[in-house]
């Protein structure tokens, strides 16, 4: 049968956690990266007792960071981890290398050789036993959904009903959250979860966090364990793009030269050319983000002028170093985004950054978006969490009134 949780979205007064919950809040953090899953949770009680990454250069910035690192970060590739190195938890998070799901990749889907280490997660699950933590959290491109016509995406929820895990599926555009769009979808696995006794004749019903893409996918496979928990909206972001710009000298070297700035102006499309004209002809500095994609062989500037900025990405190429542009009065500027716009980007404000630009546009171009991970605390862990060390349904909004960093 297929569940859907009754009454999960209902609104409580309390502030603080449920004595109810496991204490302490311990996770374990696969692909871990810069560490922006702890960066988003520590706040709240979270204790990270394991990280594993196999990129050394992250493990350095997760360093700069978080100084206890050496205590819990192994370097390491997920298919060799030993599993007797990995602690008890109560939650595993996997943000699984997307090269092979993305649509810029090849789409060699989950036998891909970066985004098969799925499987590796899997077999640490599978190896815990009956330490398997109470709930895991999937996180990866969009792509997931359909790569291999879908049965990636049914293969990796199979995997996780193996072992004994109720599977929830949902997309969140970062965007709601930050000037940035950023659409990631979401799998939580709960260990144990029983199913609804309200009978129900569909998963779950079309939302800003389940279009009708993913809720025809979800019933497709409904012979699969669902365990659906009801989600609010995101809230409406607060910030555009002008309000994470670094204040940069006219004169700083990170600006380009007029010559490349007239090189990627006329690498403009006749529409594109003209925004960016009427930005520069302007009374007021306006900002617009570019990237420059192969449109039928050739190399194009698209500009976007919305107050938002693309889809952060690794910089493999030059489609992946997003471009800023500032133009007004009569005056046009252009250069990279900075670290720590990247770093804003993701929520991440004051993470403290010592990496070189390139290093630094890696990491946070693999990472999570800090308040999107809180909001999923709000609605989804902490009401999972509680449900499964109590009878009664859990009311989403009592780990605080704000979120750390958050819009």
């Amino acid at each position: 049968m297929v569940c859907c949780v009754n009454g999960a979205n209902t609104h409580g007064e309390s502030t603080g956690l449920s004595d109810m919950l496991p204490s302490p809040l311990a996770m374990a953090d696969f692909f871990a990266g810069i560490g922006l899953h702890r960066y988003a949770f520590e706040p709240y009680g979270w204790v990270t007792k394991y990280a594993n990454d196999i990129d050394e250069a992250k493990r350095a910035m997760y360093t700069t960071h978080f100084a206890d690192a050496d205590d819990h970060y192994h370097v390491e590739d997920v298919n060799t981890v030993d599993v007797a190195e990995v602690p008890s938890v109560t939650l595993a998070t996997a943000s699984f290398p997307c090269n092979d799901l993305s649509l810029a990749g090849a789409r060699k889907g989950l036998a891909g050789e970066q985004s098969s280490a799925y499987w590796g997660f899997v077999r640490v699950l599978e190896q815990l036993g009956s330490r398997r933590p109470p709930v895991v959290l999937l996180e990866n491109v969009v792509g997931f959904l359909t790569s291999h016509q879908g049965s990636d995406f049914r293969a990796a929820l199979v995997a996780l009903n193996s072992l004994g895990y109720a599977v929830d599926a949902f997309i969140v555009d970062a965007v709601h959250f930050v000037p940035q769009s950023r659409r990631r979808i979401f799998v939580v696995g709960t260990l144990g979860a029983e199913p609804s006794r309200i009978p129900t004749s569909s998963i779950c019903t079309e939302s800003v966090v389940r279009p009708r893409r993913l809720v025809d996918v979800m019933e497709k496979n409904s012979d699969l364990r669902w365990h659906v928990r009801p989600l609010p909206d995101p809230p409406k972001r607060s910030r555009d793009l002008s309000d994470i710009i670094e204040d940069l000298p006219d004169d700083a070297s990170e600006w380009w030269s007029q010559e490349r700035v007239d090189y990627l102006v006329n690498q403009m499309s006749a529409k594109h050319y003209a925004t960016a004209d009427l930005m520069l002809r302007g009374e007021r500095v306006s900002y617009g983000t570019v990237f420059r994609r192969m449109r039928k062989g050739r190399s194009m500037a698209e500009l976007r002028t919305d107050g938002v900025a693309g889809c952060l990405r690794t910089p493999r190429g030059g489609s992946g170093r997003q471009i800023l542009l500032r133009a007004g009065g009569g005056k046009r500027a252009v250069r990279l985004l900075t670290p720590r716009e990247c770093a804003r980007l993701m929520g991440a404000d004051d993470y403290r950054i010592e990496a070189s630009p390139t290093q630094a546009l890696f990491g946070f171009g693999d990472a999570v978006c800090v308040p999107v991970m809180q909001w999923i605390a709000r609605h989804h862990l902490y009401p999972s969490l509680r449900e499964l060390t109590s009878d009664t349904p859990f009311a989403p909004n009592t780990i605080g009134s704000s979120d750390h960093a958050a819009a």
